[in-house]
Parts: C-alpha cells; sequence; structure tokens
C-alpha cells in the first residue's frame, strides 16, 4: 500500500472532526481583508459592552472603598426611639451607620420605615454587641433606663453617649451605673427636630469626653461618633459638663420659661404682625412641641436652674415697678396742680398724700365687691 502524502492525511484526520473543529484546508483561500472604507465605517461604531468582568475578587478599588465604608461605619443602639431619636437616627442612617432601636413604647413600625432594627427586649439588643450605646431618654426616666441595661450583654469596652438637655445629671448617673470599663460620652445636641428640621450646619453640638479609654480603636471610636455631627456642619463646642449647665440655665431654660409664659399668655398671629412678634410667635411654636417633663426636667435636674427662675420674676416686678412709677408721678402732678380745686371740694393735704402712698388713681370711685348687693 502506497504511503500517504501530506494532503491526503490531513483531508483524512480532518474528516473524522467535528464541523467546527476542523481546520481550514491549507489549499482553501483565505477571506479577503476588509477595505480601507468598510474598515473606517466600523470604527464609527459606537463601542458596546457584551460582558461583565469576571474579575470581581480583583477589583481593588471597589474592596478599597467597601473597607473604608466598614473602617468609618459603626453600630449605633438608641435607648429611647421617640421623636429625638428618630430625628438622630435619619441623619445616622445617611452617614451609613448601623442603627438599633430599643424603647419602652412599641415603635417598630417607625424603625421599619426608617430600616432600623427594633428590638423589644433590652436584652436582645445589647446581645448585638452595639458599638456605642445612645441614651435618647426624658430626663426622668434616666435612671430606670440605666439600671434595666443588661450591662453584662455588652462589650466591656462599650461607649456610652447621651443626648440630655443638662449634663451634671446624666453624668453622675453614668459614672455610678456603668462598669468602669465602659466609656463615657457626655453631649448635648442644642437644637430639636424642628429647629434642625432642615439642616444641622452651624448649629452648636455640646461635648464633654467624661471617661475615653486610652486605647487607641476607643479613642478613633469616640471620634467617630463626634465626626457624625462635624459633617453635617454643626459647631463643635468641647465643654465640662458643669459649665454647659451653667450657661443652659441663662440660656436654654430661660427660652423655655418665656415661650411657655407666652403660650399661657395666648400670644396669636395678627394681620400687622412686626419682625420682633413673628420672632415671639416662633419661639412659643419652637418650645411648645416639647413636653412639660422635658421643661420639668430642665428645672429640676439643674442647679442653676432656680435662680435662674427667680431672676426672670424679679426682673418683671422691676418693669412692673418701673411703669407705675412712672404713672405715679403724672398722677402726682395732677393732684398737686389741681390742690386748690381739692381744697374746694373739701380734700385735705393729708387726704392727698394717703392717696398717694396708697398708689390710688385720683378722682375714681372704691372697686365694688360683687358678691354684694345694693
Amino acid at each position: 500500500m502506497p504511503p500517504f502524502s501530506s494532503t491526503q492525511l490531513f483531508q483524512t484526520t480532518a474528516s473524522h472532526l467535528p464541523p467546527l473543529l476542523r481546520p481550514l484546508s491549507p489549499s482553501a483561500p483565505l477571506s479577503p481583508l476588509p477595505q480601507p472604507k468598510l474598515l473606517r465605517r466600523s470604527l464609527k461604531l459606537p463601542l458596546r459592552v457584551r460582558s461583565l468582568d469576571a474579575a470581581q475578587p480583583y477589583d481593588y478599588e471597589a474592596q478599597l472603598r467597601s473597607h473604608f465604608h466598614e473602617s468609618s461605619s459603626l453600630k449605633i443602639a438608641i435607648l429611647g426611639f421617640g421623636n429625638f431619636g428618630q430625628f438622630l437616627a435619619k441623619t445616622f442612617l445617611s452617614q451609613g451607620h448601623t442603627i438599633l432601636a430599643h424603647s419602652r413604647s412599641d415603635y417598630s413600625a417607625a424603625a421599619a420605615d426608617l430600616g432600623v432594627a427594633f428590638y423589644r427586649d433590652p436584652h436582645d439588643l445589647c446581645e448585638q454587641h452595639p458599638e456605642v450605646v445612645l441614651l435618647s431618654t426624658s430626663i426622668l426616666s434616666t435612671e430606670r433606663v440605666l439600671r434595666s441595661i443588661p450591662f453584662q450583654r455588652l462589650r466591656r469596652s462599650t461607649l456610652f453617649v447621651d443626648v440630655l438637655s443638662v449634663k451634671e445629671f446624666p453624668r453622675d448617673l453614668l459614672l455610678k451605673f456603668l462598669p468602669a470599663e465602659f466609656d463615657v460620652l457626655c453631649t448635648h445636641p442644642m437644637f430639636g427636630p424642628e429647629s434642625g428640621r432642615h439642616s444641622w450646619a452651624g448649629l452648636s453640638f455640646v461635648y464633654d469626653r467624661v471617661r475615653i479609654g486610652d486605647d487607641e480603636s476607643r479613642v478613633d471610636r469616640c471620634e467617630k461618633f463626634l465626626d457624625i455631627f462635624a459633617r453635617e456642619g454643626c459647631r463643635m463646642v468641647e465643654m465640662s459638663c458643669a459649665e454647659h449647665d451653667r450657661h443652659a440655665a441663662g440660656s436654654q431654660f430661660v427660652t423655655h420659661t418665656v415661650g411657655r409664659v407666652l403660650e399661657k399668655f395666648g400670644l396669636e398671629s395678627s394681620p400687622i404682625n412686626t419682625k420682633g412678634y413673628e420672632t415671639l410667635l416662633e419661639l412659643v411654636e419652637n418650645t411648645s412641641g416639647d413636653s412639660f417633663d422635658l421643661y420639668y426636667g430642665l428645672f429640676l435636674y439643674n442647679d442653676n436652674a432656680m435662680e435662674q427662675l427667680q431672676r426672670l420674676d424679679m426682673a418683671f416686678k422691676s418693669i412692673q415697678n418701673e411703669l407705675f412709677g412712672r404713672l405715679h408721678q403724672i398722677y402726682r402732678k395732677q393732684l398737686l396742680g389741681n390742690m386748690e380745686g381739692a381744697r374746694e371740694s373739701g380734700m385735705t393735704k393729708s387726704m392727698v398724700q394717703k392717696l398717694l402712698s396708697n398708689g390710688a388713681p385720683p378722682h375714681t370711685e372704691a372697686p365694688s365687691d360683687p358678691d354684694i348687693t345694693t
């Protein structure tokens, strides 16, 4: 049998392969290259992505972005998820932090709308090992809430933060009830859901690093929490709790007192409001939205509040005396100027002086008793 030629051997082997795997015949003519005109036209077609990059594990940019997000975010548990707790949670979530919540009232529906995990039992919440526990309770219920926390279920280096409107009172409670290993940061956002409704920029945020461990991770965690408010444009004010309460009694407590007095007075809008009057109406609106428990807490748990209340009372009486004193002088001039007329009417000088000393307006009748019939 004569030996196969190379061409015959190629054709015989290729005939046993599937059609798609058969090689081109050495003698098969090659397709002509595209003409330059057609090539230029094909280059004008838009670029289309027909497959995703399969090397996702090696996307270092995405990995770095994810790592940065994890390193800058905190797991924050909010105890007291009422109006103010929800107000803070919205901004915390917008910055990428994980929020857990617990409250005596059932706010599970509100938490679900925000994307917050709500726990009815504080034991279940503490088992999630939050890095930060934020006390957003009322001033009056702070001690009760602290007594109910199962500290043994938390990490021993947990950071506790309060946002109460008084500072010495919660500081003393936190130092009394918390284990010594826990960190304590006392803060007061000097705004609320009304004043901070549109933006926190320029609003004051007061804080006092009461007890922060020396470990770098604990210092860094504290700075991450403070950075939440700094990133929103707050005016960051570091101040001791005692100094805060001195200033707050002269500003916040007085503001709430005046607002509530004007509310009791029945301040109403009119067709000819001045700018100053509009400011008073706004003050009433901002203060009336807060509960009386908050106002009572400002009074009861700030040692400086009683002094400010007494000063307000003295100031009002001083203004009242000044007004009546000037009115008294006018009456005095009228009486002395008409002394001759008084003599003619039978009124003696001693009677005139008695009227002046009693502050009674001249030419007025004695007030009648409505219970006495004539």
